[in-house]
Order: C-alpha cells, then structure tokens, then sequence
C-alpha cells in the first residue's frame, strides 16, 4: 500500500488519475444510454416489432455486444492497473514454505487476486516447483487464477446479481482447493516432465511484460490500456460467436426444447454442459451470451455456472501447454478432478439456488 501511496505522489500522478475520472464518467455514460439508444433506433426509428423472432435476435445481439465490450474494456483496465503492484516473485515468495492447509487457502487466494492467465502457465508452474512450492499448492494456484476471474464475477454481479456472483466466487475457490489438496495427497511428483525438477535457469516472469510492476502512474495506465485492448482483442471473435449463439437461441429456438437439453429434468444436463464447455475456447465473455439465453429459457444456475467455468478452467490451449510439464496421466488425473469437481458444485448449486 505504501508504494501505491507514494507512486501517486509521483509528478504526474494527479493528472493520469483525472484522465482515469474522465474516462470512468465516459464509460458510465455510454453504458447508461446503450439500452436507450438501441430501443429507440430498432423500434421508435425504424418501427419494428420488439416480438418478431429477428428483431428480438438483432437487439439481444446489439445490446449485448456494446455492453459486454464495455465491461471487458472497464474491468480489465481497473483489474490491471491495480494488479501492476503484485509482481510474480512476491507472489512465488508468499507461497514458499508455508504449511499445506494453509499454503492450499492462500494458493486459492493468490490465485483469484493474481493476473497470471493460461499462456503463463508453464513459466509459472516451473517457477513455483523449482522454488520448493509443493506440486498441491501450486496446482491450487493454477486452477484458481483462471477459474476465479474478476471479470467474469464483475459480468455474473451485472446480468444474474449478488447471490450468483458470490456462489461463483465460494464454488471456484473451494473446487480449487479440492483440487490441489487431492493431487498433494495422491503425490502425483512422478508424473511432471523432467524439465521441471531440472536445475535450469529459468525464470518464471517469462510473458508478463504486460501485468509487470511499474514504477509511474502514466506507465501504469498505458500498461492497463494496452492489456485490456489487448483481451478484447483476443476474446472479440469468440464473443461474436457466443453472441451470434445466444442471439439465435433468443430468437428462434423455443425455451421448452433448451429446458428438455437442459433443464433441470434432465439429470445428465450438468456434465453435458461441463463436456462442452472443456473443448471450447474462451473466456467469460465470449459464454456469457449463451449463459445468459439459456437463464432466460429456464435453466438452473448450477447448470449455467458449470458450463461457464468448464470453459474458462479447462481451456484447450491451456491443456495444450500444461502437456509440456505433465505427463498425460498427470495431465489427465487434473482434468479429470477439475472436471468432477465442476459437475458436483453445479449440482450442489441446482439444489440450493
């Protein structure tokens, strides 16, 4: 906190932080009159029939595009800029030499408040064991840092409100968690690649040019301009399919056949929807319209959440690039406990929300 405290006092801090005031005022405007604007184009301006299958599909694609950006553009900004403070070797440093239980429960909460994404992966999974970090904890961190997103809890507060957010948060930490804790007690060590427990020079800050600790405001903010552009820039043609997805099932699809593949009579529905998402690439935004057009044709929030996560936990690219420190069984033993442990909580979450 002291570092924040004096880099503001740095000169020009005042004035980058004005900027981030107007832009925040920007931002709130224009997320304000997003729903405004496209009523009163689609059916004052041009007259068409908020009931028509078609026009119900262009404005649920509309809306949602402009609202999705602007969250991905705002939270990623905020998120960045203020997790340029925590560098990759403090956080290696809190993890080292602490106690299982305890190690597994700040893993978890590194892991959620840590920018670290899956092409970070590998650096960092190198880094943690060679530094001592047992295999448990520093799986505990790999699950939770892309599973726990603050965008898609952000996103989750905005379209399903608190109680949903909040069960994301608690289920994604505990999955997590789970997760490490089993592989430290089966003590799976055997199963990593030999280039891991070799004696190699190789640092785990590899690829966070972008989240890396800086030591000025303005920087700061170009940094966090740079990455949130760059997420949108990387999630963009996959939130056009998730749009164009959910737009299709909005408008034309008839809620009882997305209730009978998914509804809650249908006991198999939570690990179809984990067995999607795992072969999917994207993050929260590119699934949320898809969550979102199923909510609305019924079906439950467990349902809902375990698809999100199975996306955005086991990513394809990921697996790909934890290959080269695991082997398959190991890699396959993750997967499958992950796996699990999302179809259990979207269960649990059925019967409780």
């Amino acid at each position: 906190m002291a570092s924040l405290v004096d880099t503001l006092r740095t000169k020009g801090a005042g004035s980058a932080l004005s900027w981030i005031a107007v832009g925040a005022l920007v931002w709130t405007a224009v997320f304000v009159a997003n729903e405004f604007v496209w009523d009163y184009l689609l059916f004052d301006v041009l007259g068409a029939d908020p009931a028509t299958p078609l026009i119900a599909a262009i404005h649920f694609f509309v809306y949602d595009l402009v609202k999705i950006v602007l969250l991905l553009l705002g939270i990623t900004f905020m998120v960045t800029f203020l997790q340029s403070f925590i560098s990759v070797e403090k956080t290696q440093e809190w993890l080292t030499g602490k106690k299982e239980g305890v190690g597994h429960v700040l893993a978890a909460v590194l892991g959620v408040v840590t920018p670290f994404c899956s092409c970070s992966s590998v650096p960092l999974f190198i880094g943690f064991v060679r530094a001592g970090i047992p295999l448990g904890i520093t799986m505990t961190f790999l699950v939770a840092s892309p599973l726990v997103s603050e965008i898609a809890f952000v996103l989750l507060i905005v379209y399903f409100g608190w109680q949903v957010a909040l069960a994301y948060l608690v289920a994604g930490f505990v999955i997590s968690v789970f997760a490490g804790w089993l592989i430290q007690r089966l003590k799976l060590e055997k199963w990593l690649e030999p280039m891991v427990t070799k004696s190699l020079a190789v640092s785990a800050s590899g690829g966070q040019g972008a989240v890396a600790v800086t030591q000025n405001v303005r920087l700061r903010m170009s940094v966090a301009t740079a990455e949130a552009t760059s997420v949108l820039r990387s999630v963009f043609p996959y939130l056009l399919v998730g749009l164009l997805v959910g737009a299709g099932l909005h408008g034309w699809v008839p809620d009882e056949v997305i209730r009978q593949v998914a509804g809650s009579d249908n006991w198999f529905a939570v690990p179809l929807m984990v067995l999607i998402g795992i072969p999917l690439y994207g993050g929260a935004a590119s699934v949320l319209p898809l969550v979102q057009t199923l909510a609305a044709s019924g079906v439950p929030v467990g349902t809902l959440l375990a698809l999100m996560m199975s996306v955005i936990a086991l990513s394809l690219p990921e697996m790909i690039l934890l290959k080269r420190v695991m082997n398959l069984k190991l890699l396959a033993t993750f997967i499958g406990i992950v796996a699990v442990s999302i179809i259990a909580v979207g269960y649990l979450l059925n019967g409780w929300l």
